[in-house]
């Protein structure tokens, strides 16, 4: 018959567009260009690192990437000339296997935590923080909810809603801290 207390959700953690330019020019090593499209990817599409390694050549059209989500739901995310370009010329020996990036679960997550400690060294952020930081970036911007949920493939726009809440938060801070006169 007891209630339990209702725990804190922590707000998401994401980067500048600052550190996530950083991010981006601290990539090298072998498989650097293709380590560059996949963050591009992420900092850009917002996709999960399941939806990555699931990714197709024939997923990538002009202007636009077809992504399978969660319960096999497909959303499209709209990308930039540069990033389409990126893409296709990072995928080097991938084209035989019909993959856009031949890597699985494991090797996404070691490489973006392995760019991710590379730049930041700090061990709270995982590639998660990518996602974040896309819709961090979004909802400053004033990109509606609903808008950022269908990018994002949520199903729900409360899971959204955090990052609307984050801008609001960090713009009233701002107001109060910049204010003219105190």
């Amino acid at each position: 018959d007891l209630e339990y207390p209702k725990l804190r959700k922590s707000l998401p953690k994401y980067l500048t567009i600052k550190q996530s330019a950083a991010l981006l020019e601290s990539v090298s090593g072998q498989n650097a260009k293709r380590d560059y499209a996949i963050l591009m990817l992420f900092l850009n599409c917002g996709i999960r690192r399941s939806e990555l390694v699931g990714l197709n050549l024939t997923d990538v059209y002009e202007d636009r990437i077809r992504v399978v989500g969660k319960g096999n739901k497909e959303r499209i995310v709209y990308l930039s000339n540069d990033t389409i370009k990126l893409l296709i010329s990072s995928h080097h020996d991938e084209e035989a296997h019909g993959r856009l990036f031949n890597i699985d679960q494991r090797h996404a997550r070691y490489l973006l935590w392995k760019a991710l400690q590379q730049y930041t060294n700090a061990r709270q952020l995982s590639p998660h923080v990518l996602r974040h930081t896309l819709a961090t970036y979004m909802a400053k911007q004033g990109v509606n909810v609903a808008t950022i949920a269908q990018i994002l493939g949520h199903q729900d726009i409360k899971t959204t809603q955090k990052y609307i809440d984050l801008a609001e938060m960090e713009t009233k801070q701002a107001c109060l801290q910049n204010s003219i006169i105190k």
